[in-house]
């Protein structure tokens, strides 16, 4: 039995629009987390985030619909698809700590792979010739980006490739959901997981007992929470809107599109990261950088490409008919 919902070229393309805006968005966020590592630890990062990102969440589910949407026949998905999100996120925050942010974005880029893989057994959904090739060029080219460095085989680079294998699993779960729970449903479910854990860990390690552990991304999960500086609360602010705006629109695009024609898209998150790079800390990628990051926009291009020519033989099709 196919348990997907049925998309039509006209969801996928939306779901597309939803994955653009949302990686912009997501891209933002950990660029901030990276900005803040710093000073504050993992834990109070995202505790602050995902509580803004909570209030967004209920006000995102009082425009669509009302509380009641707070309601769902399957907790214990929502809850692991949640929990999925926090392995994910503490996973890439980690080694965006310890590594240019190009670089650990390029390494999480095998989960488009992973979503294509996952999505044919689990979703039961058909990979056609030109999706297989583009997300292959895609591959490609992020595999270009990963030219081997001094710094590339830390432990650190081990993180981004669990971030995305978790990140893929949620994604599936996401699609599973999207059945009969709504893209804020999932989002208020996501920041209340990730508010509770969150302030458990800061509870039971929040006092920095464990810091002081001689690499960027343990000192990142083992500091102790402090009070934040008032120069720093736009920033968390900012941190909170792009996590709760970002979810909802993440769950909409997996949850309208296919997945396996979504995923590619996740790429545009690549060439910004390396901009945000760039001006933030004077990181800058090298001619393999370059190339790989052609080749992976110009797969993202053709599928969106290949898209509109399908919605343009349906609508023909139609007037025909």
């Amino acid at each position: 039995m196919h348990n997907a919902i049925p998309s039509d070229s006209n969801d996928n393309l939306r779901g597309i629009y939803c994955i653009l805006i949302g990686m912009v968005i997501v891209t933002i966020q950990d660029s901030t987390v990276k900005w803040l590592s710093p000073d504050y630890s993992l834990h109070q990062i995202m505790f602050i985030r995902s509580a803004i990102g909570l209030v967004i969440a209920i006000t995102i589910i009082v425009m669509d619909g009302g509380l009641q949407l707070m309601k769902t026949r399957h907790l214990g998905l929502q809850l692991t698809r949640g929990g999925l999100l926090i392995i994910a996120n503490m996973a890439l925050f980690m080694a965006v700590a310890a590594m240019p942010i190009a670089e650990a974005i390029a390494i999480f880029f095998v989960a488009p792979l992973f979503i294509t893989v996952l999505s044919i057994p689990i979703l039961k959904e058909k990979v056609g010739p030109r999706r297989w090739l583009a997300v292959i060029i895609g591959l490609s080219g992020v595999i270009i980006m990963m030219e081997p460095t001094a710094g590339i085989f830390d432990w650190a680079s081990l993180l981004p490739l669990i971030a995305a294998l978790a990140y893929a699993l949620m994604q599936m779960l996401t699609r599973k959901l999207g059945i009969t729970d709504k893209a804020s449903t999932m989002t208020f479910y996501n920041q209340s997981t990730l508010v509770v854990v969150s302030l458990i860990i800061g509870l039971l390690i929040g006092d920095g007992k464990f810091s002081n552990m001689g690499h960027a991304s343990l000192d990142f999960l083992f500091r102790a929470w402090i009070i934040p500086a008032q120069s720093d609360l736009w920033i968390f602010l900012v941190l909170g809107l792009t996590s709760g705006f970002g979810s909802y629109l993440l769950s909409q695009a997996y949850r309208l599109g296919e997945a396996n024609l979504i995923a590619p898209f996740e790429y545009v998150s690549l060439p910004m990261s390396v901009v945000l790079g760039y001006l933030l800390w004077q990181d800058f990628p090298s001619y393999n950088g370059f190339a790989g990051m052609t080749l992976i926009l110009g797969a993202g291009l053709y599928v969106l490409y290949r898209e509109k020519i399908t919605i343009e033989k349906h609508l023909e099709q139609n007037q025909n008919g």
